[in-house]
This record gives structure tokens, C-alpha cells and sequence, in this order.
């Protein structure tokens, strides 16, 4: 008898341990699955169709492989050393940025788990983020960088920007925004902060294209835009329901605030213009519907049906002041509006997060607000991440481009082939051959 109350208690630790392991479940498995692959549609069938509607017809070939070049490369790039600087172990750079354990996913088994779904599965859908992020820099340079340079800066930036703000968001205990408690559900500062001031860096680099403004430069097909923008929304819910991490409530409430969010945004835009231009355009309500989404991302898991809708419609009127207005006083050429639609609504989702947010435990990650409530503590730490991911990101680009540009013989197309356009220069293809 003894033995055998012996031989339990041994056993006991064992009983805990399998008890504690993480196992697969198979719901949350296909759900991370199906979002991943929602994110990728994202890229380069929502996004190129966004942006190519947007080109003149002589760039608009050019414009869809630059966002299909940045997805492959970016998602290459993500595997060989982004993931594990995005969430390896930094050791006592944990703060900044994690290590290179990783590289090409070493230490990766294909039955090791992320909670209740494969690794490898986690390690997709965040790579269709990072390809995202870099792609939607290239909005604001079309029809003037070279499409090498491209190419090269996607490579490195993935790695040498994309990478470390990731870890210092999302990477974990010790990486430094996470450790503040700074909230961001569905990449507001990683991505879309991210990836629109890229692309204004990028504008102010490379230069203006030859005759703006003082040449219209009418868009190629504005159905294609709209097709491309409701190409977005729809992998948008892998983008945000995904990030619940899991087939549950949470992936139902982001569902919710990203439909609601993007609905309101789009009848604001179509709203403003009806007042100020008198003429709602479907350009204009494609664009609503992004700046939708884009200010719904880092709040679609923390907030409720109100804080969506105000989220949403001043994301759009944001939004359209920078596109209408900023861009226009300030002089820059952001070709698409990356900057416009992704970075200010971006911003502006970023801090509603903090003002917004619900109190509630079970939805909220450790930051003063789940601690103690405190909600200028909150929004103060959200300020806080916005400033630390704008400046890493300002600097970063400015020195991988230059890179970029050094090893292609620089980064900007000659006037010949900007002239005859980047689809017969570059490409040797034409839009229609007619």
C-alpha cells in the first residue's frame, strides 16, 4: 500500500505537467489557418488591385509586381531571419529586438505549438503581416523607384525595421512597448503606422514624379480600386479576427468593430465629399472604407459597438484630411496615399485605443488600464508607442534606402523610362495589347 501511495505521488508532477501542456485544438488550428490565408489575400490581390486602379495606365503592371516582389521577398526574408528577431529570444537585447535562434525557423519542430495551433501556423500569419506592412509602403513611390531597389530595400527593411518594432510591440516579457502594457490588436503602430510613414520617407527620398502637380494624373480604373478595396475587407477579418489567436469570442467581438468601423467610415467620407466637392465619388468611398479599417486595427479586440463607430468615423475624416488637405499644403508626392490613409488613421486608431478601450479584464493585456484602471495612464503609454515605433521606423528607412539604393546604382528610375512608363521599360508588358 505504501508503495503504491508512493509510486502516485511521483506520478502526480507528471499528471500536472500533461495537464498544463498545451494541445492542438483543431477548431483554432483551421481558423488561424483560414486567417493567414485571408491575409495573404490581402496583399497581393486586395492591395495590388488598390493601388494598380489608382496608376496610370502605363504604371499599372509595375505597380501590381511591386506589391507582389514585396510580398514574396518580404515573406522569404520573414523565414530566414524576421521571425526570430521578431520573436526569438533577444537575450539582453530582449527590450529591441529578439535573436537569431531562429534563423530559417531552427528550433522549430512542424509539431511544436503557439497554444493550440502549430508554430508553423503562427509563423505564417505573421509573416503575411510583415509582407502587408512593406507592401503598403510602396503606394506612396510608384511610377518612379526603380523596381531593384525595391526589391532590395523590401529584403532589408523586413528585417532591419519590421522585425525589431514587431518584437518591441508584440515580442513578449522584456520586450519594451509590450512590457509597458502599450495596446495595439491588429498591428495599428506595427503595420499601419509602420508601412504609411515608410512610404512618406520613401516619397521625400526618391523624389516627386516629373509634372506633379502640375499634370493631372488621373487614375487607370477606378473599378479596379474598388474591387482591390473590397478585396481588403474581406481578408481584413483574417487580419483582425485572426489576431484573437483563436476561434472564440474575441475573434467575434473584432469581427463585429471592423465591419461596424469600416461601414461608418466609408458614409463619412462619402458624407464629407457630398459637402464640400458635391459630388460623392466611388474613389473616395474605397478610400473610406480602408481608412475604416485601418483605424479599427489596433482597437477591433479592446472596444465596443461605440468606441467602433467614432473610431471609424473620425479615422475617415482624418484620413481625408491628410489625402485632400496635408498633402496638398505640405507640397509632398505620396503617389496612392499611404501616408493619408495608412499612417494618420493609423495614428489615430493607435491613441483611440487607449481612450476607448474597455475595462474589462478579460479582454484587455497588462498596461495601466488593467491594473489599475488608470485610463490617462493608458492612453499615455499608447502616446508612447507611437512615438518610439515613428522614430525607429523614420531612421531605419532613411538608412536601409540608402543601402538599397547604393547597391543598385541609385534608386530612382532615368526621365526616359518614367516617361514611356514603368510597364514597357521595366517589364516589357502592357496593360492591354491593343
Amino acid at each position: 500500500m505504501k508503495k503504491w501511495l508512493l509510486a502516485l505521488l511521483f506520478a502526480l508532477p507528471t499528471f500536472a505537467f500533461a495537464e498544463d501542456a498545451p494541445t492542438l485544438d483543431t477548431g483554432d488550428t483551421a481558423w488561424m489557418m483560414m486567417s493567414a490565408a485571408l491575409v495573404l489575400l490581402m496583399t497581393p490581390a486586395g492591395l495590388a488591385l488598390f493601388y494598380a486602379g489608382m496608376t496610370r495606365s502605363k504604371n499599372v503592371l509595375n505597380t501590381y509586381a511591386m506589391v507582389l516582389g514585396a510580398f514574396v521577398v518580404a515573406f522569404v526574408a520573414w523565414i530566414a531571419a524576421g521571425y526570430s528577431m521578431a520573436f526569438g529570444d533577444g537575450g539582453s537585447m530582449q527590450s529591441y529586438i529578439g535573436g537569431f535562434g531562429n534563423a530559417f525557423l531552427s528550433g522549430i519542430n512542424w509539431n511544436d505549438l503557439s497554444g493550440t495551433y502549430p508554430t508553423y501556423v503562427f509563423v505564417v500569419f505573421q509573416g503575411t503581416f510583415a509582407a502587408i506592412t512593406v507592401a503598403i509602403a510602396s503606394g506612396s513611390v510608384i511610377e518612379r523607384i526603380k523596381f531593384s531597389t525595391w526589391l532590395v530595400f523590401v529584403a532589408i527593411w523586413t528585417i532591419a525595421v519590421y522585425a525589431p518594432i514587431t518584437h518591441m510591440v508584440w515580442g513578449g516579457d522584456g520586450a519594451l512597448l509590450f512590457d509597458a502594457g502599450a495596446l495595439d490588436f491588429a498591428g495599428g503602430t506595427v503595420v499601419h503606422m509602420n508601412g504609411g510613414l515608410a512610404g512618406l520617407v520613401l516619397a521625400f527620398l526618391v523624389g516627386k514624379r516629373n509634372g506633379y502637380p502640375k499634370i493631372a494624373m488621373k487614375p487607370m480604373s477606378v473599378m479596379l480600386t474598388a474591387l482591390g478595396a473590397a478585396l481588403l475587407w474581406f481578408g481584413w477579418y483574417g487580419f483582425n479576427g485572426g489576431s484573437a489567436f483563436g476561434a472564440n469570442s474575441i475573434a467575434g467581438l473584432a469581427y463585429l468593430t471592423t465591419t461596424l468601423a469600416t461601414a461608418v467610415a466609408a458614409i463619412t467620407w462619402i458624407v464629407i465629399e457630398w459637402i464640400i466637392f458635391k459630388k460623392p465619388t466611388l474613389l473616395g468611398a474605397a478610400s473610406g472604407v480602408v481608412a475604416g479599417l485601418v483605424a479599427i486595427t489596433p482597437a477591433a479586440g479592446f472596444v465596443d459597438v461605440g468606441g467602433a463607430m467614432i473610431i471609424g468615423s473620425v479615422g475617415s475624416v482624418i484620413a481625408f484630411f491628410g489625402v485632400a488637405i496635408l498633402k496638398k499644403k505640405l507640397g509632398y508626392d505620396d503617389s496612392l496615399d499611404a501616408f493619408g490613409i495608412h499612417f494618420l488613421a493609423g495614428l489615430w486608431g493607435a491613441l483611440a485605443t487607449g481612450i476607448f478601450a474597455l475595462n474589462d479584464q478579460d479582454l484587455l493585456w497588462d498596461g495601466p488600464l488593467k491594473a489599475s484602471g488608470d485610463r490617462m495612464g493608458q492612453f499615455m503609454v499608447q502616446v508612447e508607442s507611437v512615438v518610439v515605433v515613428g522614430i525607429f521606423t523614420l531612421v531605419g528607412t532613411v538608412v536601409v534606402y540608402y543601402i538599397a539604393s547604393a547597391l543598385t546604382g541609385g534608386g530612382r528610375v532615368d526621365e526616359e523610362t518614367e516617361q514611356v512608363g514603368l510597364d514597357e521599360a521595366v517589364h516589357g508588358e502592357k496593360t492591354l495589347n491593343i
